[in-house]
């Protein structure tokens, strides 16, 4: 088991939800678990998924594979995914990306020699009013990110 016990406590909640013919419906669940146990999903952490789950090894692999909120290979401590499409791009994402990306010194799917960021480019977040949205560690929505705010969080984040 490559997880720890208190991880696949967590999936077993999850699979609880769902009727036994049906564990696969827990995947998303146990793959994000497994992701912020571990920073990312690694082939033989799908593996284990599979296996735990019951599931073919290549449909968890399908799922981690589809959805960009997971992370197939390490990334920084902390992950920040810039949303570049059409309405964020016309409100500032695309300054908001450049100043950015000025200010780690890296491009889109690069990591920061520290190892602490990890810039993305993503799609559509729902939130288009925001604009320019970032998201960090797919979790933590960040709305209205004028140069001041994306250095106050870059900060914030070292710290």
């Amino acid at each position: 088991m490559l997880l720890s016990e208190q991880a696949y406590k967590k999936i077993d909640r999850e699979l609880a939800k769902y009727p036994a013919d049906q564990r696969q419906s827990a995947v998303m669940a146990a793959l994000a678990i497994a992701q912020d146990e571990k920073g990312w999903l690694s082939p033989e952490i799908m593996q284990d998924i599979a296996d735990y789950i019951g599931m073919p090894a290549v449909a968890v692999q399908e799922v981690a594979t589809f959805y960009a909120m997971y992370n197939l290979q390490p990334t920084g401590k902390f992950k920040i995914t810039v949303c570049t499409n059409l309405p964020c791009a016309l409100s500032g994402g695309e300054k908001a990306a450049h100043h950015l990306k000025q200010k780690l010194g890296i491009d889109y799917r690069e990591t920061t020699a520290d190892g602490q960021f990890t810039l993305m480019e993503g799609e559509c977040m729902g939130a288009c009013g925001d604009a320019p949205v970032m998201l960090v560690n797919n979790k933590r929505m960040c709305s209205w990110m004028s140069n001041d705010k994306i250095d106050a969080l870059v900060e914030e984040l070292k710290k």
